[in-house]
């Protein structure tokens, strides 16, 4: 058995939380009610994508030394409601 580290976003949400790894090719998520519960949903998903779908789908150059969020305006379609 082999350890990796991931980092993970977690996300707060008025219906609970949601939370996702990076470094990792495909989509995978976990949610719950609670910031651990949705850490763990996503650990978990982690591991069954691996199994499923092969080492291939770990970044092997991929190091995340920080993750920050950023808010920026895009404009879609025709709509005005970006300022600044």
């Amino acid at each position: 058995m082999t350890l990796r580290t991931f980092k993970f976003i977690v996300e707060r949400h008025s219906d609970g939380y949601l939370a996702y790894p990076l470094g990792l090719t495909g989509v995978v998520m976990g949610q719950g009610d609670s910031f651990e519960a949705a850490l763990y949903g996503a650990k978990s998903a982690v591991r069954a994508h691996i199994e499923a779908f092969g080492a291939q789908t770990l970044e092997d150059d991929y190091e995340v030394d920080a993750a920050y969020v950023a808010e920026a305006c895009v404009v879609v379609a025709k709509s005005r409601r970006c300022e600044g």
